[in-house]
């Protein structure tokens, strides 16, 4: 008789963009970025927060989507699926969040499980996935939450490379907000 080892677990921790830089770019303005004036002088500008990569060739084109997330109510997420987009930056920018996950592990043609990792986002700060990141589904926390996706595609199944497991071989364990 087989068993199967218990699923790992792994404690979600807000985001820092230290962190974080293995697996993409925390984009938000704040005291680390320096901002300029822009549109004479009515506004502030934080240029190049994060680089957005096209390796897919001349005819992958930026294509912006909206992603309506539902607020995921449970504290424990079984890891059951992962994805990635090998040859472009994916960048989920929030319209209307309070919080969310996100999930993340680096990896080739599969994720390296060792580096599995959650971050707690906060409402007002955008995420990318570097090219070859695999992750999870966006996952919003309290409520529901909106964002822009904005991506290189060229309609082809090399936009999206995915991985489901049978038995989760991680549990990702939220703290509630305090």
């Amino acid at each position: 008789m087989t068993t199967t080892p218990a699923p790992r677990e792994i404690a979600a921790e807000p985001i820092d963009a230290a962190r974080y830089a293995a697996y993409g770019a925390l984009v938000r303005a704040g005291p680390a970025h320096a901002a300029r004036s822009a549109n004479h002088d009515t506004a502030e500008a934080w240029d190049a927060l994060a680089l957005l990569e096209n390796m897919r060739g001349a005819d992958a084109r930026c294509t912006a989507s909206l992603f309506r997330c539902r607020a995921y109510a449970a504290s424990e997420i079984p890891i059951r699926w992962l994805e990635r987009h090998a040859d472009s930056t994916q960048m989920f920018v929030p319209m209307r969040a309070a919080r969310y996950l996100v999930i993340v592990a680096t990896g080739g043609e599969r994720p390296d499980l060792a580096t599995l990792a959650a971050f707690v986002v906060e409402g007002a700060q955008a995420i990318t996935y570097a090219p070859g990141t695999w992750h999870h589904p966006m996952i919003a926390l309290v409520e529901d939450a909106e964002f822009v996706n904005v991506i290189f595609t060229d309609g082809s199944a090399r936009d999206c490379d995915e991985i489901a497991y049978d038995v989760a071989p991680a549990v990702v364990v939220v703290a509630a907000a305090t």
